[in-house]
C-alpha cells in the first residue's frame, strides 16, 4: 500500500515555473514507477510523464517535452514535476500516480494539487 500527497500547486502567470512534489509514505517507493497526470475542466485526465524505479527512464506527453522534467528522489520518497514556460493550456489538477509493472494500470492516486496558469 502506498499513500501519495502531492504539493507544490497554484496560480501562476504564463511564463512562470512550478515544482510540483510527491510525497510516498512506506519502505518501498523506490519498487514503484510514479507518473504524473492532469484534468482540465471538462476533459478526461491525460498522461503527462512517468519515471522508472531507478530514475533512469522517463516519458512525457509532446505537449509538455522540453518544458517540463520528472525526477525522483527515492531517499526521500518523492517525485517531482519541474514545470516552466507554463501555457494557459497546463491549467488543470495534477495527480501522482504509482505502480510496480510498466503494462500495468496505476494502483495508487493521490488527491491532487491544482495549477492554475493565467494571461
Amino acid at each position: 500500500q502506498v499513500h501519495l500527497v502531492e504539493s507544490g500547486g497554484g496560480l501562476v502567470q504564463a511564463g512562470g515555473s512550478l515544482n510540483l512534489s510527491c510525497v510516498a509514505s512506506g519502505r518501498t517507493f523506490s519498487t514503484y514507477i510514479i507518473g504524473w497526470f492532469r484534468q482540465a475542466p471538462g476533459k478526461e485526465r491525460e498522461f503527462v510523464a512517468h519515471i522508472t524505479w531507478a530514475g533512469d527512464n522517463t516519458k512525457y506527453v509532446d505537449s509538455v517535452k522540453g518544458r517540463f522534467t520528472i525526477s525522483r528522489d527515492n531517499a526521500k520518497n518523492t517525485a517531482y514535476l519541474q514545470m516552466n514556460s507554463l501555457k494557459l493550456e497546463d491549467t488543470a489538477v495534477y495527480y501522482c500516480a504509482a505502480k510496480r509493472v510498466i503494462p500495468k494500470e496505476y494502483d495508487y492516486w493521490g488527491q491532487g494539487t491544482q495549477v492554475t496558469v493565467s494571461s
